[in-house]
């Protein structure tokens, strides 16, 4: 099996590409690279059995039918109150109320945070995966699945405080990954893990992605499917297959 991770952010700087080998009883880190542009997310979703992206794959139901109403200038039958509560149907997905309930915290909204640019980029990355012959499932069904390295790595038991924006805490979560999986094998890329943020939760993406593959992961449920297919789901481990075991 192989495996991709991409940490998309709204352009090539900031963004991180990493692919995984696995093979029996290990993986190995075949590449990683930084400030990747479209074709080559494109090009790798067509080399691999499964591709994660760091990224909402659409946005709630309630934001689309609001913004399609207002720019009508109608309520389509959902009458506008603009009280937070009534705010937060448009802020949140489902995906995202499941991640809040599995981990108490609130991934970034795909409507109201910076994150909506780079959704909209992957917009773009998943429509012409599409047209490559490569059919899309924004639940995760299909080549393509929607991962929260920072989520996945809690789930996975770690401590992720400071990781993202120091390089010292990232060498210590990396040592504290590697001991615990002694069979990934990093190669010449792990100091690169260290200096980036990027290229570290790429590699993340990457492994979160094959516990989707194996199914381990918490899917919609089947009222939720259809609205996961348009909205997105965020495969979270869910305990049946531990970090420690993704390898075998």
């Amino acid at each position: 099996m192989r495996t991709a991770g991409v940490d998309l952010a709204a352009e090539k700087k900031g963004t991180a590409l990493a692919i995984l080998d696995w093979h029996s009883g290990g993986a190995t880190l075949r590449e990683l690279h930084l400030g990747v542009a479209d074709d080559q997310i494109v090009a790798a979703a067509g080399t691999v059995d499964k591709l994660g992206i760091d990224c909402a794959l659409g946005w709630p139901e309630e934001f689309v039918r609001f913004v399609t109403a207002h720019n009508n200038h109608t309520t389509d039958g959902a009458p506008v109150d603009g009280g937070m509560d009534w705010r937060r149907t448009l802020a949140y997905r489902e995906t995202d109320r499941e991640v809040r309930a599995q981990t108490g915290r609130w991934p970034l909204s795909v409507s109201t945070d910076r994150l909506g640019l780079t959704a909209m980029r992957c917009a773009g990355l998943l429509a012409r995966i599409e047209e490559g012959g490569i059919p899309v499932d924004r639940s995760g069904s299909g080549t393509v699945v929607e991962i929260y390295p920072g989520a996945s790595l809690r789930l996975w038991g770690f401590t992720t405080t400071g990781y993202r924006t120091d390089p010292e805490s990232r060498r210590v979560l990396l040592r504290t990954i590697l001991d615990s999986a002694p069979w990934l094998d990093l190669g010449i890329h792990q100091s690169h893990m260290i200096t980036s943020a990027d290229a570290f939760d790429a590699v993340i993406a990457a492994l979160a992605t094959r516990s989707a593959a194996l199914g381990a992961y918490t899917p919609p449920t089947p009222e939720m499917a259809s609205r996961a297919r348009r909205e997105g789901w965020i495969a979270l481990p869910n305990g049946e297959r531990p970090f420690t075991t993704l390898a075998q």
